[in-house]
């Protein structure tokens, strides 16, 4: 098992209390969805098939143990710099929650050596290639999250991309179809998160729960009030390091429980369809850009600062 080796410590409700030995036990019980499809690298097909039918798809075998090493360490360095400015652990997503990109003055981690190093894997880019029937999508962003140990909370289930809401908050990514008939969950995936796996993911540090098939409803999310308990438990786990889960950011999703003794982090690359595009906070500097293999370089290139320009880089818990 390859752990990351950040370890806070546990924070907040004590891990013998009898509500979290319970919580611990039921997880160990029940947790992960049944039946869950772990593909190859070289099930490209199947792949795409089961990400258009579910919204994700879990691929092992996509980084080396070199690989793994590395992430792991670049994850564990960034979370020690997040952590340090947030002493009671309150997160950003939740109590014990972050996210990577949202801790980072620059909305990213894209300037980061372990987060660069996820650009050009081969075995993703053929199947994101066979996804978007394409090769002309382009890097949104290089983030993910973490959760650490003592994260008793479900965070609730949501979507990345809102559909259309008629006030002035509503999102870059919606539009309104005055006659009602379509929304941007009737269109093709409009971009996808790929996280990558520094540690195995397990029933009890946090797996990620992914409600499969929601990616095209338009059902209200449950609150955590009104989810039902097989949603809680719908967690794509157990999954190993060195693993990829490929996601249509539409679908619903949400963080589970860390109960275990370690850290989970899951960072990804957030890569726009050929068709679609939002905008786009620089996140690497022209110098770095340029030391990038030339498939990395495709899929960055709105993602390069001005030659002239520097990037202010470090941790927050509110980036700008």
């Amino acid at each position: 098992m390859n752990d990351t080796k950040t370890n806070a410590g546990w924070f907040g409700t004590p891990k013998d209390d009898p509500r979290v030995v319970q919580l611990r036990q039921h997880l160990i019980a029940n947790n992960g969805i049944k039946g869950l499809e772990i593909l190859k690298p070289s099930d490209v097909e199947r792949a795409v098939a089961l990400f258009h039918r579910d919204g994700f798809v879990a691929i092992s075998d996509i980084l080396n143990a070199e690989q793994v090493a590395i992430l792991a360490s670049g994850c564990d360095e960034v979370v020690k710099e997040i952590v340090a400015v947030d002493h009671d652990h309150k997160g950003n997503r939740g109590s014990h929650r972050y996210s990577f990109g949202g801790s980072s003055l620059t909305r990213s981690q894209l300037h980061h050596p372990a987060w660069q190093m996820l650009l050009d894997i081969p075995s993703v880019t053929r199947i994101l290639n066979a996804i978007f029937g394409s090769n002309h999508y382009t890097l949104r962003s290089a983030s993910g999250d973490f959760c650490l140990p003592g994260a008793v909370d479900y965070q609730p289930l949501h979507s990345d991309i809102r559909d259309w809401v008629d006030d002035k908050r509503s999102p870059f990514s919606a539009f309104h179809d005055p006659l009602g008939r379509m929304s941007i969950r009737d269109l093709p995936c409009p971009y996808v998160c790929v996280n990558f796996l520094p540690q195995d993911v397990t029933q009890l540090n946090g797996p990620t729960r992914q409600i499969p098939g929601t990616q095209h409803s338009r059902m209200p999310i449950p609150s955590l009030q009104d989810e039902p308990e097989w949603m809680r438990l719908s967690t794509v786990c157990s999954v190993p390091a060195g693993s990829i889960m490929i996601r249509d950011v539409r679908a619903w999703h949400g963080g589970t429980p860390n109960v275990s003794e370690t850290m989970r982090a899951i960072p990804n690359l957030e890569i726009y369809a050929p068709w679609f595009r939002e905008p786009i906070v620089p996140g690497i500097t022209y110098q770095d850009y340029k030391g990038l293999s030339v498939e990395a370089q495709r899929l960055v290139q709105h993602c390069v600062a001005d030659s002239s320009e520097g990037l202010v880089t470090g941790a927050t818990l509110r980036a700008p």
